[in-house]
């Protein structure tokens, strides 16, 4: 959603963490010739953090390190962020609440041209805290979504600061009134704009397996184990766009969405407009293991 004003006003004169110095927002500086700026040559995490405690902070780092190494940039200093997130946690006085830290790592400052720099090139590393409220009303009563063909680049498992792909199938769908536009490719569904997608039949839960067709969702993941403790059947191949509305159920997965369940798309209602019950038993195992457990802080819905 938009922000305001004063939300504005904070992030700017926030402290942000930026190539080994902790700095306020307003002073840092970022070189033109940053390959970030060029071509958007680099990648980035978003950790969420439930009262000072980071969800699968672990997991986050493989699969940074895992777009590292897919654009072959070198960056062995991985294991220093959890101490620089955790600090720009404190600093920023988020410790008490609901927050989320963004992580991006670029090629860092070359001549530009089309080839990588040398390796000596130390990459450009920025990190900012900033407030993540749950989307409670979302989360309760469901969202509608709109498809949208998938026009981004066939490498979606690399978690790109190219987004402007994402940025105009999203600006659409929700100037439109769509919380999420529902991606497909080849007549196959893949994910959302920047969450990823499951369906539910017949208590079986569907989604597309990881590819690079998709970005590996760390909550996605964490549905999947809650499916697998309580031996919901888990169905991994793509869904044909002409089979989407043969569902019972569908929800979105997501570091800020976390899980938010989707009762219409484009026009028509899915599950006669109202959340689930596997959509609800799945959300309320995932808000014990966030908001119950690492927050202290129970959320029924």
């Amino acid at each position: 959603g938009q922000i305001t004003h004063n939300e504005f006003y904070m992030l700017y004169h926030s402290t942000i963490y930026l190539n080994g110095q902790f700095t306020s927002n307003d002073r840092a500086y970022i070189s033109p010739d940053d390959r970030g700026f060029y071509f958007a040559d680099g990648v980035y995490e978003v950790i969420k953090y439930y009262k000072s405690k980071p969800f699968c902070f672990n997991e986050h780092m493989d699969r940074l390190k895992n777009s590292l190494k897919e654009i072959k940039i070198q960056f062995p200093q991985i294991e220093k962020l959890h101490e620089i997130c955790d600090a720009l946690i404190q600093i920023n006085e988020f410790k008490n609440q609901y927050a989320g830290v963004y992580i991006q790592i670029t090629r860092g400052v070359a001549v530009r041209t089309h080839r990588f720099p040398p390796s000596e090139v130390t990459p450009t590393v920025f990190a900012r805290a900033f407030l993540m409220n749950p989307y409670l009303d979302e989360m309760k009563n469901g969202v509608m979504v709109q498809t949208r063909e998938d026009i981004r680049w066939l490498k979606c498992n690399v978690k790109s600061i190219g987004l402007l792909p994402n940025t105009m199938l999203f600006e659409e769908d929700a100037s439109k009134g769509a919380f999420e536009c529902m991606l497909v490719r080849g007549g196959f569904v893949t994910e959302a704009s920047h969450s990823n997608l499951i369906a539910v039949k017949e208590d079986k839960i569907y989604t597309h397996p990881d590819s690079n067709l998709i970005l590996p969702g760390v909550t996605k993941a964490s549905v999947l184990n809650i499916c697998k403790k309580n031996k919901i059947p888990v169905v991994e191949k793509p869904i044909q766009e002409s089979d989407i509305y043969d569902f019972d159920e569908w929800f979105l997965t997501g570091t800020g969405s976390e899980i938010v369940p989707v009762i219409q798309i484009n026009t028509t209602k899915i599950g006669h407009g109202k959340p689930g019950k596997m959509t609800r038993f799945i959300q309320n195992e995932f808000l014990k293991i966030t908001y119950q457990k690492l927050a202290g802080e129970p959320i029924n819905l």
